[in-house]
């Protein structure tokens, strides 16, 4: 539905004009796009009322030219209801159009088709403006929509005018019920769809929102860590089979760096300086955020990073670990944490976290430069990974507890 609407007649002067009758025209206005129709009637400037857009007197003229623009201006408000009734946009252009031919030859937007340019488009901008990862989870959610499409209407794409608050719940009811994804992956992937849909929106081809007044919350996660115990086994563990010694490594190096799991696959020995302190320093540019992390490197992980220098993939490769898949990857460590007794659900990701709260927040670390170090546009999101631990509240606390034990004891 607009969000304004505007209806005013004018005169509209020629060039050169001097004296005499002018045409009367239609300026019609919706959410501030503009278009003019000619009345085919002529009024003289002197008996023209522009604040009421009608002619002044109750001459026999004037009563025809005010009855006429009466009549007008029914048309445009029952052109309005029109298509509103029909499901059309409701635009400028579209109420001229029905007024001038009297029926509208509506184009079809048709979902899958929109979804998929979007698509196309993203494609040839990876690289630059996308990662392969952005353009994998857009991927999906086409094929999600599609599929949706065919097991709830049995169609193989919709027009999107058809698309209401009813099928957003549906889709989520079956992205949760058939697809099996948990709550916040079933937002991610309606996020994605969410973005086709408010671009049809913004192009008027749609009357309403679908997504008007559907919750797109994320239900909070409680992120997991390594304690400093559990790092140390991992550390000490001596490992037979030498994948297993690489993968643990490899997460590893993420606990002492920060590193997400594809910012560590695609580390180049490039990306090794020196820095301000003489010390090595790792400047890498983040995939998911493309910011910049500036990260010190620990002696833990400078030892690792040399374990590997001559390290065949690497030298082939040009890169400073040798990093499998990330299902390769998060399937061995749940082999580690089950030989090291770790009783926790070891997944890559973990080392990132491990890295904000364990190496560096309970360990002093402000947390502005926690954020800047891993590569985040803004705190909000380093106090999601960076949860205060049960050590730092126990710390806070000492200080009260002697301070007040102090007090009483004076």
């Amino acid at each position: 539905m607009e969000k304004s609407f505007g209806l005013l007649f004018y005169l509209k002067k020629p060039k050169g004009y001097n004296k005499g009758d002018i045409h009367i025209y239609l300026r019609l206005t919706v959410n501030r796009i503009s278009t003019e129709i000619s009345t085919k009637r002529k009024c003289d400037p002197e008996i023209w009322i522009s604040g009421a857009g009608r002619a002044k007197g109750k001459t026999d003229f004037a009563k025809s030219i005010n009855t006429y623009l009466d009549l007008l201006q029914q048309k445009v408000y029952d052109a309005r209801i029109k298509l509103l009734e029909n499901n059309h946009s409701l635009t400028a252009e579209n109420m001229k159009t029905l007024l001038l031919d009297g029926e509208i030859d509506q184009q079809k937007h048709m979902l899958l088709e929109i979804f998929k340019l979007h698509n196309d488009q993203m494609t040839a901008l990876v690289g630059y403006e996308y990662s392969p990862g952005t353009l994998d989870r857009y991927n999906t959610a086409f094929r999600h929509t599609k599929s949706f499409l065919q097991w709830k209407y049995k169609i193989p794409d919709i027009d999107i005018v058809k698309l209401d608050y009813e099928f957003i719940t549906e889709y989520e009811f079956w992205l949760k019920s058939v697809r099996r994804c948990d709550h916040n992956t079933a937002i991610k992937y309606l996020s994605n769809f969410r973005k086709i849909v408010n671009q049809c929106f913004r192009k008027g081809w749609l009357q309403k929102n679908p997504f008007g007044g559907f919750k797109m919350t994320k239900k909070e996660v409680e992120r997991t860590a390594l304690t400093e115990a559990e790092l140390q086994k991992l550390i000490t563990k001596e490992f037979s089979v030498e994948r297993i010694v690489q993968v643990r490594d490899i997460f590893l190096f993420s606990c002492f760096t920060g590193l997400a799991y594809v910012d560590v696959k695609k580390l180049k020995r490039s990306e090794i300086f020196v820095g301000v302190d003489g010390d090595k320093w790792l400047v890498s540019r983040r995939q998911k955020t493309d910011v910049t992390a500036r990260i010190p490197l620990l002696p833990s992980a400078l030892k690792i990073m040399d374990r590997y220098t001559d390290h065949l993939q690497c030298t082939m490769e040009d890169r400073l670990l040798p990093v499998l898949s990330n299902q390769k990857m998060n399937a061995y460590l749940k082999e580690i944490a089950d030989l090291c007794g770790i009783n926790k659900n070891l997944t890559y990701h973990i080392a990132r976290h491990t890295f904000a709260t364990t190496v560096t927040l309970s360990n002093g670390v402000p947390i502005e430069t926690v954020s800047k170090m891993l590569g985040h546009r803004n705190l909000k999101t380093t106090q999601h990974y960076a949860k205060v631990l049960d050590k730092k509240i126990s710390e806070d606390m000492q200080k009260v507890r002697e301070k007040f034990g102090s007090a009483e004891s004076a």
